[in-house]
C-alpha cells in the first residue's frame, strides 16, 4: 500500500497540480492586493471618495456602527462593498487568465504550423539515392 502510493505521490502529474496550486495561491494575494491596494481606491477616487470596504446594509434594527467591523459585531449585516470588490477581483482574473490562455494556444498553433511547413527529413532509402546521384554527377 505505501508502495501504491509513493508511486502515486511521484507521478508527474500530482507534482504538476501541486505547483499550480502554490502558484495559484500565491496569484491569489498578489491579484487581491493588486484590486484593494490599487484599483478600489481608484475606483472610490472616480466614485466620488467611496470606500466600498466599509458598505453595507444593517439587517436588523441593533446595527448603528458606520464601519463593517462593527456592524457585523452588532448583527447580521449585507456587505455589498466586499462583493463589489471580488467581484471586480474576478473579473481581473479572469481576464489574465484568458489573455495567458490565448498567449499559450497562440505559441501551440505557431509551433503546429511550423513543423507542419517543415519538410520531413529524408529517410535512410532517400538518403543513399542523394549520395548515389552525386557520385554520377561527378563522374560526368
Amino acid at each position: 500500500m505505501f508502495k501504491e502510493f509513493k508511486e502515486f505521490a511521484l507521478k508527474g502529474n500530482l507534482i504538476d497540480m501541486a505547483v499550480a496550486f502554490v502558484m495559484g495561491a500565491a496569484f491569489t494575494k498578489l491579484s487581491t492586493a493588486f484590486i484593494e491596494d490599487l484599483i478600489m481606491p481608484v475606483v472610490g477616487r472616480i466614485s466620488g471618495g467611496m470606500d466600498y470596504t466599509n458598505k453595507f446594509f444593517a439587517l436588523s434594527d441593533k446595527v448603528t456602527a458606520t464601519n463593517l467591523i462593527e456592524a457585523k459585531k452588532q448583527g447580521a449585516v449585507l456587505a455589498y462593498g466586499n462583493f463589489i470588490t471580488i467581484g471586480i477581483n474576478f473579473v481581473i482574473v479572469a481576464f489574465v487568465m484568458f489573455l495567458v490562455v490565448k498567449a499559450i494556444n497562440k505559441a501551440k498553433a505557431l509551433t503546429e504550423k511550423q513543423a507542419a511547413d517543415a519538410p520531413p527529413a529524408p529517410n535512410a532509402e532517400e538518403k543513399l539515392l542523394i549520395e548515389i546521384r552525386d557520385l554520377l554527377k561527378q563522374k560526368v
